[in-house]
């Protein structure tokens, strides 16, 4: 762990950055990793994201009585030719992860940039 910031993480997965002093690191980039996926995304890519996920959340299966542990929703991943299938359970979770990542990302936003004095 001594080469990454860490930014969020839940019980799914995590959000860091690379630190600098690494090769090929891009400081403006966040590796989002969930579900054995990793994913290096600008923050507007995971505000993008974050659009698919709330979308996703209209999906409703009516009278399933197995809804929330089905695996039946599909999620528009960020990268533009892929996609996820998850349950309500996993969406929650990923969810979690990329709301509380953008939170903490505009939080250092905020401390770094307008709010500092």
């Amino acid at each position: 762990m001594d080469d990454v910031a860490v930014i969020y993480h839940n019980k799914l997965g995590i959000a860091f950055r690379w630190k600098n002093n690494l090769p090929n690191a891009d400081s403006a980039r966040i590796q989002v990793v969930f579900k054995g996926m990793g994913f290096y995304l600008l923050p507007e890519e995971i505000q993008h994201f974050s659009g698919n996920i709330k979308a996703a959340k209209y999906y409703n299966c009516g009278n399933c009585s197995s809804e929330k542990s089905c695996r039946n929703i599909l999620l528009r991943s960020p990268l533009e030719k892929m996609d996820f299938v998850v349950s309500a359970i996993e969406l929650e979770q990923i969810s979690d992860l990329i709301e509380g990542t953008l939170f903490k990302l505009n939080l250092e936003d905020y401390v770094n940039g307008c709010g500092r004095n």
